[in-house]
C-alpha cells in the first residue's frame, strides 16, 4: 500500500473533467419515453399491489371470522 501513488489535486481535477467529457446524456425524447414508461410501470405495480393486498386482507377478515 505504501507504493501506491498520490494524484495531486489539480491532477485529480483533470481526470474528473477527462471522464466528465465521456458521459453521454440522455436526448429529450429518450427522457420522456422513460418517464412515461416509470410511470406506466408505476401505475401497473402499485394496481397489482393494491389487488393482492385487498386479497389478502379479505382472506384474513374472513380467516378472524371463523375464530
Amino acid at each position: 500500500m505504501a507504493d501506491e501513488k498520490k494524484t495531486s489535486p489539480a491532477e485529480f481535477i483533470r481526470q474528473v473533467q477527462t471522464e466528465a467529457r465521456k458521459v453521454v446524456w440522455p436526448s429529450r425524447e429518450e427522457t420522456v419515453r422513460t418517464a412515461i414508461f416509470v410511470f406506466i410501470m408505476m401505475l401497473i405495480l402499485g394496481v397489482f399491489f393494491l389487488s393482492i393486498d385487498t386479497l389478502f386482507s379479505a382472506a384474513m377478515q374472513w380467516l378472524l371470522s371463523l375464530a
